[in-house]
């Protein structure tokens, strides 16, 4: 089974919005085969487990890191498939969420005579896939707040302008939190500030994927309450732009602009969320001001943090890092559980996982 994750990890940059599954075939002992899915439309990982053992898989064991599909969608039934081919056991990391599984796939394959046995390293399994569970769990996508910081605490200077607080290494490594999501979020502020494109960048992308993942379609989705969107920002002529707006109507854009609704006066951020679940967007990935980001934290709809945090000083009128409501006592200040550390050239990169009463 830690086989079949390894070759689950090689479709991570690539397999959105499908998750990421791999597979390994074993007979008296000997692999015969392994695969995993690399992208949307294409063999999944059993499929390819199985030609790459020539198909001859009778009476061999499969570990699957997810239960095998139990429906025909873009490729035919791969619980189907194991049974046609054979196969006596069935060894699997998870069962699969997708309201057309469940636990279909497995009831197939014993109705078929073959043993199912698991789950088998199953928290290892369910991180490979954090936005393809959470989806089909909750009907929102998993939300990774990516955060950049000096030393105390500043994201830009009081100007607004944050090119660059953290260096390069960094930068290239928030290019493979981009490329494993099916969204990045942004705020107005933050696209009229920077004009970013937030586009995977195929040169710092450290992947032997890194072509395939760049060829993927990620929804680039920016919050504008009131409509302050400049007509000359880049992303205006991206057609995978997203413009969730009180006033979608007011902006000429390539993409799709949205009327959201408010909440407090700004733009209802768990509609944003559950209407990029519904566009099949499982991992979003928010990269934004203060403002947001705070919104995010506040609203307890922030999944992870990755924050970068840069050896440098910035001075008290530059900004913070997020835009949250005054704490008037330590008791109320709640504790983000380190999940870990390392260092990215001169950076750190901190991840976080919320409080566990949040």
């Amino acid at each position: 089974m830690a086989r079949a994750l390894r070759c689950a990890e090689k479709g991570l940059l690539t397999a959105h919005p499908n998750p990421r599954v791999g597979a390994v075939v074993v007979r008296d002992g000997r692999v015969l085969g392994e695969g995993f899915h690399q992208r949307t439309g294409g063999p999944h990982a059993e499929v390819e487990a199985v030609a790459a053992a020539n198909g001859d898989v009778t009476g061999a064991s499969v570990y699957c890191t997810m239960e095998p599909c139990s429906f025909e969608g873009r490729t035919p039934s791969c619980a189907q498939m194991l049974i046609d081919h054979g196969i006596s056991q069935l060894v699997y990391g998870m069962e699969d969420p997708h309201p057309k599984n469940r636990g279909r796939g497995f009831s197939m394959l014993r109705a078929a005579g073959v043993e199912v046995i698991g789950p088998i390293l199953e928290e290892s399994a369910r991180r490979l896939n954090p936005g393809h569970i959470k989806r089909y769990e909750t009907g929102v996508p998993y939300v990774r707040l990516k955060l950049a910081s000096s030393l105390d605490g500043r994201t830009a200077l009081a100007s607004g302008k944050s090119q660059w607080v953290t260096g390069d290494s960094a930068r290239r490594d928030v290019q493979r939190l981009r490329a494993r999501s099916g969204a990045i979020l942004t705020g107005v502020g933050t696209v009229n500030a920077d004009d970013p494109s937030l586009k995977v960048r195929v040169s710092e992308l450290d992947s032997p994927y890194a072509s395939i993942s760049a060829e993927v379609t990620r929804t680039i989705a920016v919050v504008d309450s009131w409509g302050r969107m400049s007509p000359n920002a880049a992303l205006c002529n991206d057609p995978s732009l997203i413009h969730y707006s009180q006033h979608p109507g007011n902006l000429a854009i390539k993409g799709q602009s949205i009327e959201a609704p408010l909440v407090n006066r700004r733009v209802d951020l768990q509609w944003v969320l559950s209407d990029l679940a519904g566009r099949d967007c499982h991992e979003v990935l928010a990269e934004c001001g203060s403002t947001l980001a705070g919104a995010l934290v506040a609203s307890c709809l922030a999944d992870e943090i990755v924050l970068y945090l840069a050896p440098k000083l910035m001075g008290q009128d530059a900004r913070p890092l997020l835009d949250i409501a005054k704490i008037d006592s330590m008791q109320a200040v709640k504790s983000w559980q380190l999940e870990d550390v390392r260092q990215v050239g001169q950076d750190l990169r901190l991840t976080m996982l919320p409080p566990i009463d949040s």
